[in-house]
């Protein structure tokens, strides 16, 4: 593309790069085995500039996934070089540090060559069911314990498969079918992404991304430094206590402004945890930034240029900066809270703009086969399932909180149809929680209940990363907490929220999610909402009474 282009052929030429990340992440929706990706959009995807800068992210994949994997690409190149890949080479890695966090996920990576020059790179992440080990769960005291680490290696070089490497993975996974089946979509989107950008190049007549990549990177860069400048310089503190494995975790920031910089310090954090809910700092650096993104230059694209402008530090040796070989499976536990401390931050910046905490992280229980003992006539037929649940989140300044939603991750919840589908298992109950939501002048959003039991009277097992039991998501500016999760076996005792399980033969497993917690005094929320919100089945009349002070007439009309 010559200097002289127009500023609207390169606009358009971004406008086609963010259509082909998005086909690229339904190619990898629609090809994935993985059920976690491929209903629930547990994944991401996205095309970077020959030096390793995302350009353009797809809208369907998570945070976490996103600007973890934004950090990932540099250091594909940084162990091959550009100089040393050749066309239908496929690189691939699933360790933390390098990509978004844990074992489960692998990124991808693919250079794409016109004329016999390396011109882009795609890369895609997916959460993969299965690495062996313990399995996904917090209950490891390291990395080595939590399955297998593959380092930044090629799964095809010259449009060659590996086949030792494969055969490595299969050997190590309780379900190879699903692990081989998910690293060969990665590679199929990857690929497709390549196809149309290289027709994208046709039709623009461009040689190669070099001026499209410095103006989109330019552009987003400076805009977000304007979104920031625009804000009085200052230091704004928050912080913000959760369950933990077994003891509890401590969460501080101080996001810090001056100038067009933003900076976001986690000093005074807890330690890094003996049990897998440390995070690597890049997937603290990706929940933390989102944060942010979510009120300050939330309408710049996301990309290399507006993830610049926002640094986040973690003290080393941190639960949120844990180092090699720390155990990390659950990373998530801890890491979905980040934007509900940033949040908490920004509360005191532009507080009409800030939501009340949410139940944040994700209810993702992993379902296995229990040891199947003698005499018994269930099957014992091995699976592996890793449904999604949410919780509600917190009200927004304008509205209530949205029930069973996932805040910050975007997660979609798995149907009970394919749940069912896919295991021996059946659902048995899943409806809104009553009066789960903090009360408020904007109420937060309710969670959920769930019932779950063998489908033939067996024994199951749970590996839980649930929070939000023992330390609620707290309301805003008078509004009231959100009620906290619990996890129990139906008529008998009560189980933690992280940690493995076995839920005895003919037993219903219940688990009830967090709520949102609310804003503003309840007092001031309309009879009309109280009203509709009792009528609906979302709050109980006891809870309309004592939380709102509602009180039905008859014969009269709510304001």
């Amino acid at each position: 593309m010559s200097e002289a282009v127009k500023l609207l052929d390169k606009q358009l030429v971004w406008d086609r790069l963010l259509a082909i990340v998005e086909e690229q992440a339904q190619t990898l929706m629609r090809t994935a085995f993985s059920t976690v990706v491929r209903e629930a959009g547990d994944l991401s995807a996205g095309v970077f500039s020959v030096d390793g800068l995302m350009l353009a992210q797809a809208v369907t994949g998570t945070p976490g996934h996103v600007n973890a994997m934004a950090a990932s690409v540099g250091k594909f190149l940084g162990v091959y070089p550009l100089a040393t890949l050749s066309e239908g080479d496929v690189l691939l890695t699933n360790d933390p540090w390098d990509g978004t966090g844990h074992l489960n996920d692998f990124t991808v990576v693919t250079p794409i060559f016109r004329a016999g020059r390396c011109i882009a790179l795609f890369a895609s992440t997916s959460h993969i069911a299965d690495v062996g080990g313990r399995g996904f769960g917090p209950d490891a005291h390291d990395l080595f314990e939590e399955g297998l680490r593959i380092p930044i290696s090629p799964l095809f070089l010259a449009g060659e498969r590996d086949e030792t490497l494969m055969r490595l993975i299969r050997a190590n996974v309780r379900d190879p079918v699903t692990a081989e089946g998910d690293l060969h979509s990665l590679s199929a989107c990857n690929e497709l992404g390549g196809r149309a950008l290289l027709e994208m190049l046709d039709d623009f007549s461009l040689e190669d991304l070099e001026e499209v990549a410095d103006f989109i990177i330019g552009s987003s860069r400076a805009a977000m430094s304007r979104e920031i400048a625009a804000l009085p310089d200052g230091e704004y503190a928050h912080e913000m206590t959760i369950d933990g494995y077994r003891d509890p975790v401590h969460l501080k920031a101080v996001l810090r402004i001056a100038g067009d910089r933003l900076s976001v310090d986690f000093a005074g954090s807890s330690a890094r945890s003996e049990a897998g809910i440390n995070v690597p700092l890049p997937y603290t650096e990706a929940y933390a930034s989102f944060g942010v993104r979510c009120v300050i230059g939330n309408e710049v694209p996301n990309n290399a240029g507006s993830l610049a402008a926002v640094t986040v530090t973690a003290p080393e040796g941190s639960i949120l900066n844990a180092p090699r070989p720390s155990a990390v499976s659950a990373r998530h536990s801890v890491g979905q809270m980040l934007p509900d401390v940033v949040l908490g931050c920004l509360s005191q910046l532009v507080p009409d703009q800030v939501p009340a905490e949410g139940a944040s992280c994700i209810w993702n229980p992993v379902f296995m086969n229990a040891p199947v003992s003698g005499g018994t006539n269930v099957s014992d037929a091995t699976f592996v399932s890793n449904p999604i649940f949410n919780g509600g989140t917190g009200a927004r300044a304008t509205k209530d909180g949205l029930s069973t939603t996932a805040f910050p991750s975007g997660v979609r919840t798995t149907s009970t149809e394919i749940n069912e589908a896919t295991t021996p298992l059946v659902i048995w109950r899943k409806e809104y929680r009553t009066d789960s939501g903090g009360p408020g002048e904007r109420r937060g959003g309710l969670g959920q209940t769930i019932e779950v039991s063998h489908r033939e009277g067996g024994a199951f097992v749970i590996s839980k990363m649930f929070d939000r039991i023992l330390h609620p998501a707290r309301g805003r500016f008078g509004g009231g907490d959100g009620l906290p999760g619990s996890v129990r076996i139906r008529d008998g005792v009560g189980l933690p929220g992280k940690g493995r399980d076995l839920v005895p033969a003919g037993a219903t497993l219940v688990m009830e999610t967090p709520g949102g917690g609310g804003i503003g005094p309840a007092a001031d929320r309309s009879r009309a909402a109280v009203a509709a919100d009792l009528a609906a089945g979302l709050v109980s009349r006891e809870a309309a009474e004592s939380d709102y002070g509602y009180r039905e007439v008859p014969g009269t009309d709510d304001d």
